[in-house]
């Protein structure tokens, strides 16, 4: 390979090479189309969405009200629990709704111009060693990755988390690029921060680039070494600050730790969040932590094909074939060179060698992590494939006089192309035309491109550009699905509904949901293997004691999609509900009436929190909704010993507490143990944990036991309220 195959522009001063070689006029128009096509994809329809997830979104809200809340990440202003994760993608949305206020596009925008934060950073990466061209095939191929144009427009962490990795990979390169310490730490910076918006996935990239560095960097290995270690440092520093704080503050003054057991961030970051995520055993969540011997096979199989199998493949995998491709032929091409400051090729090199190592990593443990796992995680690696196909693509363009390259460019065409075949056509009568479409123009144009050079440079471009319109294609038929398809809840995918898998908007997460008791229960039958227990339900689903098509059980009528009268969304996702939503308020937020929205907001100022709930969704739907605060008993999952029957008992003598959402005005079943319960709620007996199977779960039961003893219950607009402020005559154990 020459030098002049993988042009070099550093940023300033100009280089000689950057100088010889000047910038095509219409580099500059394209990149601003690309930036423009990327927002414009990432925003249309953005509203459609409304709160997203709503757990999330009501930890936005907070924040927005309360300094306290927006510092720890809590879910209500009153700050009884943060959410369970750290809360640095929280804060560019909470500051949004508090400069324009409360509203779907305030929380989402944020998470679009992260997106278009991600193409600028991964062309200006790509573009320093390859060109622009090769820049703008990768800043194209990241915007129509189905799994992007769903989580930039979502308000989940991961769109903050993909946009810092791409900072990361970009700062470590161009430190390479002349062993610079200020690129480093600023890469370290990177990583704490990351580290803030999803904890330890943050990490999972550091073993290759510190290797990479620690090996390539033009300086001595004492220096290398030396800088390896100050970068270490600023990374402990930018992600550390907040932890030293919270652990630091007294517990009794700041909100619960959700996510965890024992009020402790770090045991969040190294259990649920960390290492039970890796071998499954995840105490406190649904699915996990609970079971004999942990195991992780209740969130799909695990494997070196995870990635390219059902509903996953088209998020994430249409370019992942080739991407391994163009790794190895990159580094084949490039191994010869020095490892010299002044080498093209050398930087080249490393380029892929940062790129294909931190998308290797991340696919290996998505592939293996036995934990929670969905499909949406796997937008991480959408920035890796999009910068080893711009980068693979350039080097064996520039190369494509060998028989060898140009072979090796036509069959990653073609395999492109198949793939693209096979992944469309597992979306049952999803546009057929596009696919034969994509087959025939990706297999000709790669039949057709090693002899195209002999026909003149018209012709060879043409091939090219039908190859990777052909290339292109089917993600951008998903992106579009993708962008014009609400999507809610806390559970979603890109695309159209995949046989066996999720629906357009989200869909059934769960392979092991719980029965009363807590205990996992094999009974019963979801679409893709998810399984419900006795008295549970979910759409095409059956459990003993019920079922649930749509949202139907004996003894209860749902609406459309799983829409439950009067209390709020029982399995129904999203506006209209759809296939597969919240399951009784776990996976997405509960639809508060106009009547019930109208009692919390009564006197609200007069309590701490106007009402209280059990689970995260639950209480997130009526927040929202009345804008006042609601305590989430239990965390995301309802299994987080927050807060213990004591101090709620507490809280309520105080008169901090105004009203308890009873479980029941979720749905409206029938007798117990068919669907319903005798205070229509979801087919457990009264008193059990519907939620979590942790060690926290019977704090929420005991809660729940509690006010049912002592206070009345009241339906306001189809939803079951307990006046927390006047017990019943008589009661016992209110004090």
């Amino acid at each position: 390979m020459t030098t002049a195959a993988v042009p070099l522009f550093p940023s300033s001063p100009p280089t000689a090479v950057d100088a010889a070689i000047g910038r095509p006029r219409w580099e500059r128009p394209a990149y601003i189309v690309l930036l423009l096509a990327t927002g414009l994809l990432l925003v249309w329809n953005l509203g459609a969405s409304g709160y997203a997830n709503s757990f999330y979104s009501a930890a936005v809200q907070a924040g927005s009200e309360s300094w306290k809340a927006f510092f720890f990440g809590s879910s209500d202003a009153g700050n009884s629990i943060t959410v369970d994760k750290p809360p640095a993608a929280l804060w560019p949305m909470a500051l949004s709704v508090r400069l324009f206020g409360l509203g779907a596009w305030q929380i989402l925008v944020p998470q679009a111009l992260m997106g278009v934060g991600t193409t600028a950073v991964l062309y200006a990466c790509v573009r320093r060693q390859f060109g622009p061209a090769a820049a703008l095939i990768g800043g194209a191929a990241f915007a129509l990755t189905p799994v992007a144009a769903l989580m930039f427009r979502f308000n989940n962490p991961d769109a903050l988390l993909t946009l810092l990795l791409t900072v990361t990979v970009y700062c470590v390169l161009r430190a390479l690029d002349g062993a610079h310490t200020r690129w480093l730490l600023l890469a370290g910076v990177a990583v704490g921060f990351a580290f803030l918006t999803k904890t330890l996935q943050a990490f999972v990239i550091l073993p290759p680039l510190a290797l990479l560095y620690a090996v390539c960097a033009p300086t001595a290995l004492r220096r290398r070494l030396g800088q390896l270690l100050l970068s270490g440092l600023a990374m402990v520093v930018a992600g550390g600050w907040w932890v030293a704080i919270v652990e630091l503050w007294p517990a009794a003054s700041r909100p619960y730790i959700g996510g965890s057991q024992n009020n402790s961030f770090l045991e969040l970051t190294l259990g649920y969040n960390g290492l039970g995520r890796i071998n499954g055993n995840e105490t406190g969540s649904v699915g996990g932590g609970g079971r004999p011997g942990g195991g992780g096979g209740g969130w799909g199989e695990t494997g070196i094909d995870r990635l390219f199998s059902g509903t996953i493949g088209g998020q994430i995998s249409w370019l992942l074939p080739a991407a391994l491709v163009l790794l190895v032929a990159g580094l084949v091409i490039t191994w010869r060179a020095r490892r010299a400051a002044d080498s093209l090729e050398s930087t080249a090199r490393a380029a892929f060698l940062a790129w294909g190592g931190s998308l290797l990593i991340t696919a290996v443990v998505f592939s293996y992590m036995q934990g929670i796992f969905h499909e949406y995680y796997t937008v991480a690696l959408a920035p890796f494939v999009a910068a080893l196909v711009g980068m693979g693509v350039a080097v064996l363009w520039e190369e494509r006089g060998s028989r060898a390259a140009s072979l090796t460019l036509a069959g990653t065409l073609a395999l492109t192309a198949w793939w693209a075949f096979v992944l469309l056509g597992r979306a049952e009568g999803y546009l057929p035309w596009l696919r034969w479409t994509v087959l025939v123009a990706g297999l000709g144009a790669a039949v057709l491109l090693p002899f195209a050079a002999r026909l003149g440079r018209p012709v060879l471009l043409t091939v090219a550009g039908v190859g990777l319109a052909a290339s292109l294609a089917g993600p951008l038929a998903y992106c579009l699905t993708t962008v014009n398809t609400p999507h809610t809840g806390s559970i979603v995918t890109a695309g159209p509904a995949v046989a066996g898998g999720r629906g357009p908007g989200g869909g059934p997460g769960m392979r092991a949901f719980y029965a009363p008791g807590g205990g996992a229960a094999p009974q019963g039958g979801f679409p893709g293997g998810t399984r419900g227990g006795p008295g549970r339900t979910m759409p095409g689903g059956q459990a003993p004691g019920g079922q649930a098509p749509g949202g139907q059980a004996p003894g209860g009528q749902g609406g459309p999609g799983g829409q439950a009268p009067g209390g709020g969304e029982r399995f129904g996702n999203g506006p209209g509900g759809g296939p597969g939503g919240g399951a009784g308020g776990l996976l997405n937020g509960t639809r508060a009436s106009a009547e019930a929205t109208a009692a919390l907001r009564a006197d609200a100022s007069r309590y701490t929190w106007a009402a209280a709930a059990i689970g995260s969704q639950n209480a997130a739907g009526y927040q929202l909704a009345s804008g006042v605060p609601v305590m989430p008993i239990g965390g995301f999952n309802g299994s987080d010993p927050s807060p213990k029957l004591e101090r709620f008992k507490a809280y309520v003598k105080a008169g901090k507490i105004h009203w308890f959402i009873g479980q029941g005005s979720t749905g409206q079943g029938g007798p117990t143990g068919q669907g319903g319960t005798d205070d229509g709620g979801t087919g457990e007996a009264p008193g059990t944990n519907r939620m979590g199977a942790g060690p926290g779960g019977g704090t929420s039961s005991a809660i729940e036991t509690w006010v049912k003893a002592n206070f009345k219950a009241g339906t306001v607009g189809g939803a079951t309220l307990y006046d927390l402020t006047a017990p019943v005559s008589g009661a016992t154990g209110t004090s």
